[in-house]
């Protein structure tokens, strides 16, 4: 259990870390002078001089940082961030979103040469560990109120044409699937109907097959690339129908809730994923990676993203914003995130854990 919790815990301080390399590669790379870079934030426990950069490991363990010289404005020396071209200030912002794209990818080729990526398959295609799992439930139907949710796995069938079968054989009679949500096994009770809805089915469950596909080494990195790809849109999608719902613009799919999930939700998410297989928490390290990035990269003040705005408005006047103006838009809104975290914590994270 210690053990678990301690990888878990390193892991999300190593994607910080590794966050904040992509900046400071990128600083380095175009002669921007690194004051110091730091694991964890201050104050100071051990820090040691190489160059004109102090390495330095901190007391509160919560993440990584670059401190690069005139990031904040004020110096424009050849060696500072405000004296390099728009373009490579661009760059350097932009290092530690990529790198996370770049874990993700990463991960991914790995997984894919060695355990085999999720897949969708048909009943014809062969694949390790498949899978029969609910895509769509369908309302007012017996798996709508057996309390059957989009992803459940139902257990003891490997093809799609198994459970059509079995089901077809048992019209009106009470059966009990055993189904695997998340960690959890559960046993629902559902009586298929005689005379279904046209296009519904006796249970009113739309079905998918998915299982894990192996790529030989020279496929696998490109695949790692494509699954990042596909992540990227997955996320991104789920950030778009969930913005939808709460504006009250579209409503949630069915059998789907939306839930907020802070950094003690996402620590114990990946305690569960460790338990599940190396493979399965790995997955879920890029699909953090890939949050993250786009989480970075919105123009929010305090985030990468916000840096960006910052530059881009620079850009279009022509002379950067007073950086005493910057520094105090990105703290109001740095105070914002923590408050933010902090409501998502108390709020979701600590009774879903507790």
């Amino acid at each position: 259990m210690i053990i678990t919790i301690l990888i878990a815990f390193i892991s999300l301080i190593g994607l910080m870390v590794i966050h904040e390399f992509g900046h400071f590669i990128l600083a380095k790379k175009f002669g921007t002078k690194v004051e110091e870079f730091g694991v964890g934030y201050p104050p100071r426990i051990f820090g040691k001089k190489f160059g004109e950069t102090i390495y330095s490991l901190n007391l509160i363990p919560f993440g990584a940082f670059v401190k690069v010289h005139g990031e904040e404005g004020g110096i424009e020396d050849y060696h500072s961030f405000t004296g390099k071209p728009m373009w490579q200030r661009f760059c350097i912002v932009l290092g530690g979103v990529v790198s996370f794209w770049i874990v993700s990818a990463v991960i991914l080729s790995v997984i894919a040469g060695v355990w085999g990526l999720p897949t969708e398959v048909d009943d014809s295609q062969s694949v390790v560990d498949p899978k029969v799992y609910v895509a769509k439930i369908m309302a007012d139907s017996p798996a709508k109120e057996a309390d059957l949710r989009l992803g459940d796995v139902i257990l003891g069938f490997e093809k799609i044409k198994g459970i059509q079968e079995f089901i077809g054989f048992n019209k009106g009679q009470e059966l009990t699937l055993a189904v695997k949500r998340g960690n959890e096994f559960l046993e629902k009770k559902i009586t298929p109907r005689v005379s279904p809805p046209e296009g519904e089915g006796p249970l009113g469950v739309g079905l998918g097959r998915s299982g894990l596909k192996i790529y030989p080494w020279y496929e696998a990195p490109w695949q790692g690339i494509a699954a990042t790809g596909s992540l990227t849109a997955s996320v991104f999608n789920g950030w778009a129908v969930g913005v939808k719902s709460l504006l009250g613009v579209a409503k949630l799919p069915e059998g789907i809730k939306l839930e907020l999930m802070g950094p003690l939700g996402i620590f114990d998410l990946l305690r569960q994923h460790f338990g599940m297989g190396i493979n399965y928490f790995l997955f879920l390290i890029s699909l953090i990676s890939v949050a993250l990035a786009l989480a970075n990269i919105l123009p929010i003040p305090a985030l990468d993203g916000g840096k960006l705005l910052f530059l881009t408005v620079e850009a279009l006047r022509g002379r950067p914003i007073n950086h005493k103006v910057e520094q105090k838009v990105t703290s109001v809104f740095f105070a914002l995130l923590i408050i933010l975290m902090i409501f998502v914590t108390v709020k979701f994270d600590i009774p879903r854990v507790f």
